[in-house]
């Protein structure tokens, strides 16, 4: 007699976190159309992405935005894409997509002004980071990436794609590289320096979050007792009977 038929969909496995939410697609969408007209016009690369010494010698303030749009090559943008993709789904979800994207705004703007405040102090690796171009959507996707840890700190992240790794560990790993590497001083064509701003301004952003979270809900909570006692002086009972069909608004 022949087994029953089982449904392949028991044995099926899904690669991602699934569609992309609105704002990653947007900022998907961004990267690649910002990428190709970089492609076609290379001047582009230098006029927006991040200099410090165009940023404050030569006033481009836009740079600190529109360099995390611009990416070096294929694999450049298509791993940062995929980052964005794999760690941000899930993020907006639960955050919605306004508050991802204040987010993700907040913390590339802020991995760049982290570029440009280091590339004035007076160390060995300063003077080169003041000349150099930093590219790339990472500062902002590092950040992305911390975020998720600190909301799923338990989650396996492959990394080089075969150890699983808590992404809480994972998190503290990369940080540590970037950190070491940025005292190094740029080189590799890896922007050092970005990845750990993004790394510091997300984790500030967020814990300050909460604070900010927590007076509001005190706020909330004082404002709805002061409602409750404002209520109790406008109530009036007849006299004799205390049950609650008895009490008058």
């Amino acid at each position: 007699m022949r087994a029953p038929y089982r449904s392949s969909s028991t044995f099926s496995y899904s690669f991602g976190p699934g569609p992309l939410t609105p704002a990653i697609k947007a900022l998907v969408v961004a990267n690649v159309a910002a990428f190709l007209a970089a492609m076609i016009a290379p001047a582009i690369t230098l006029s927006f992405g991040l200099r410090p010494a165009d940023v404050f010698g030569g006033f481009r303030i836009w740079q600190p935005v529109t360099y995390m749009f611009l990416h070096g090559g294929v694999f450049h943008i298509l791993f940062n894409m995929l980052a964005l993709w794999m760690f941000g789904v899930e993020l907006e979800r639960t955050w919605g997509s306004r508050f991802f994207a204040r987010f993700y705004f907040i913390v590339g703007i802020g991995a760049a002004c982290t570029t440009l405040l280091l590339s004035l102090l007076p160390l060995p690796f300063a003077d080169q980071l003041y000349y150099s171009l930093t590219i790339g959507a990472s500062g902002a996707v590092y950040g992305v990436l911390l975020a998720y840890a600190l909301y799923f700190p338990n989650r396996p992240i492959y990394l080089y794609f075969f150890f699983p790794i808590p992404a809480k560990y994972f998190v503290m790993i990369i940080g540590g590289i970037s950190l070491l590497s940025a005292m190094n001083g740029p080189g590799g064509g890896v922007a050092h320096t970005t990845h750990l701003g993004g790394l510091i301004v997300a984790y500030v952003y967020l814990k300050g979050g909460s604070r900010t979270r927590l007076i509001a809900e005190i706020k909330y909570r004082y404002l709805k007792w002061r409602i409750n006692q404002t209520r109790r002086r406008f109530e009036v009972h007849e006299g004799g009977r205390s049950t609650p069909t008895d009490r008058v608004h």
